[in-house]
């Protein structure tokens, strides 16, 4: 694990002495200052898909009182297998990304009526299940079959790159495939979960994006000069502002809602507004609610304007009672909007 290699044709030769040095300090400090999180106290799958599809593109504290909830409605892959599609987007409600709730629940399917309930083992069988890719099926084959899986995801990415001072992007191709690699050098032929959750940790509570170099246990392995500078990525493209206009309509202790067909697919949304020239005219003025949200590559403006009372417009709108808005599926920006004015 030497300095200096940048280059593309980089081709990674790490002594089997050292790549057992580098794991026993690894593994000596994840020992005393691993983190006790409830997805490494089993090793069956539906618990651990179900930890790793929550933890994509979503952190840990986010994940843990969700990961419980969900345990509780949906113990198994029979009865998420089961379950109707407002069931499932409620109980993900605020952790975004709902397309991974919908895999989760196409994945769980496959395993009843495919594999009669029995998650499969090898990975290109993971592989195959809707949503999951690379890290995540060679995460669940390493945490419960203990198979010697490579993973690479954003904490062990960081590591990795320090460590080989790998400095070319990691999110083009070239360094993805070179990330792996490295991964796949340093990994154990025994207790790859161990090991993966060492790593896991390492880059999460030491190897920062300020890192914690001074603390570090395995410094002496670096072969960063500025790791504060890595990993490289590309540029991130612009974020893009959009404006999103709602109209809030009530009477009588209900609101009338619709379905969406987009983003937030098969959830319940304020209804959405045109502002138009008839439109305008049953509006009550200026906006009375206006927030902002990130959504991936876009920072969205959600407006609502108040509009009278009108026949519900289609199949795709329905009107509820007050008590009946914690029992559906709402995304947060939307239920932000109706609490606030509804109160």
């Amino acid at each position: 694990m030497g300095v200096g290699r940048s280059t593309l044709d980089l081709k990674i030769n790490v002594s089997p002495k050292r790549a057992r040095a580098f794991r026993r300090s690894l593994l000596s400090w994840y020992r005393r200052h691993g983190r006790d999180l409830p997805w490494r106290h089993t090793r069956e799958p539906y618990r651990i898909l179900v930890s790793e599809i929550m933890l994509q593109q979503t952190q840990v504290q986010t994940v843990l009182p969700y990961y419980n909830r969900w345990l509780r409605r949906f113990p198994n892959f029979r009865s998420l297998s089961r379950a109707t599609e407002n069931d499932i987007l409620h109980a993900w409600q605020g952790l975004g990304y709902y397309n991974r709730a919908r895999n989760l629940q196409a994945s769980a399917g496959i395993v009843q009526t495919r594999y009669r309930g029995l998650f499969p083992r090898k990975i290109a069988a993971i592989r195959d299940l809707p949503g999951i890719g690379q890290y995540t099926a060679n995460a669940v084959a390493a945490f419960c079959f203990d198979q010697s899986a490579p993973i690479v995801e954003a904490n062990t990415s960081r590591v990795l790159a320090r460590l080989f001072d790998l400095r070319v992007p990691i999110d083009r191709s070239a360094g993805r495939k070179m990330l792996w690699t490295q991964a796949a050098e340093l990994l154990p032929p025994r207790n790859a979960g161990v090991y993966n959750s060492a790593l896991i940790d390492l880059g999460a509570l030491i190897c920062l994006p300020q890192p914690k170099c001074g603390i570090c246990p395995v410094k002496k392995f670096c072969g960063a000069r500025r790791p504060e500078t890595l990993p490289v990525r590309k540029p991130a493209p612009r974020s893009k502002r959009l404006v999103e206009n709602h109209a809030l309509i009530s009477k009588q202790n209900k609101i009338l809602l619709e379905q969406a067909h987009r983003r937030w697919r098969g959830m319940w949304i304020l209804p959405s507004l045109r502002l138009d020239r008839f439109n305008r005219s049953s509006l009550s003025g200026r906006p009375i609610h206006s927030s902002v949200f990130p959504f991936t590559n876009h920072r969205v403006t959600l407006r609502v304007f108040r509009q009278r009372s009108r026949q519900v417009q289609g199949t795709g709108q329905r009107w509820f009672f007050h008590y009946q808005l914690n029992s559906i599926p709402i995304p947060s920006p939307h239920r932000r909007a109706i609490t606030a004015l509804l109160i």
